[in-house]
């Protein structure tokens, strides 16, 4: 359980260790790259508070879990997990804009620390935004910076920085019809680390799309991670609360 806590908070992100998004701005405003962008933009759903079921599967060289996690969410400001086996409680998470806390029974360890001490140990700047916009199929990046070009494909669109870094690439691949994120990929050339986030089918909710699945691989060399998010019975704008206190007894995982 420990192990699917640290995937979604923390392993999941390891692929963006010394990447930021380039921001050189174009000396002149490229209006097809920002009719594309704008398009995406549009396609994000409205909602105040989100409630909803996950199935999540990870997968690494040394082990497989699969456990049911209790999705809340007040959007912009906390994400709550509650993830159980067989109906018991097991762990719980909460995020919000200045603080990351989680613990686990099984393992009986804990983490409580904000997101400066996470942004230090990945060498890159790391916020609540940014892991909120991976569980509702938007870009980790704002791609409207004016750093980011946009172009079709045979398939889809690309966007991608217009200078990209001599450290790492980053591209993100939308679909050409409904302008929804297909998929964003970071990818460290030298320290052969590639991290892909791709998202299944997407349902219309909310004056917007909503993406079904998420699927994280994580590559460093030889070694591979996945995790595979399931979205179940989604809810919009329902009372919601976030019960969260940390047992005592429990060992402060170092990080």
């Amino acid at each position: 359980m420990q192990l699917i806590y640290r995937g979604i908070l923390v392993l999941t992100l390891i692929g963006l260790v010394g990447c930021k998004a380039t921001k050189n701005a174009a000396s002149t405003e490229d209006l097809a790259s920002a009719k594309i962008i704008k398009a995406h933009y549009d396609t994000h759903p409205e909602f105040q508070t989100l409630a909803a079921r996950l199935k999540i599967r990870y997968s690494d060289p040394e082990t497989t879990q699969n456990v049911t996690v209790s999705l809340r969410m007040k959007q912009g400001e906390t994400i709550w997990m509650s993830a159980s086996v067989l109906g018991i409680s097991l762990a719980k998470a909460m995020i919000t804009k200045d603080r990351v806390q989680f613990y686990e029974k099984i393992d009986g360890t804990y983490f409580d620390g904000d997101f400066e001490l996470l942004s230090d140990l990945l060498g890159t700047e790391l916020d609540y935004d940014q892991v909120e916009a991976l569980l509702l199929g938007q870009p980790i990046y704002d791609l409207r910076s004016g750093g980011f070009s946009a172009g079709a494909t045979s398939s889809r669109y690309l966007v991608a920085p217009r200078k990209q870094s001599a450290l790492f690439d980053l591209f993100f691949y939308l679909n050409s019809g409904a302008f929804t994120l297909q998929e964003q990929r970071l990818a460290q050339r030298e320290a052969q680390r590639d991290l892909t986030i791709s998202y299944g089918d997407y349902i219309e909710e909310q004056q917007g799309f909503f993406p079904s699945e998420i699927h994280v691989k994580a590559q460093e060399a030889e070694k591979t991670t996945t995790i595979d998010i399931t979205y179940r019975g989604l809810d919009f704008n329902s009372e919601v609360s976030f019960p969260f206190n940390i047992p005592g007894g429990l060992k402060e995982i170092e990080l």
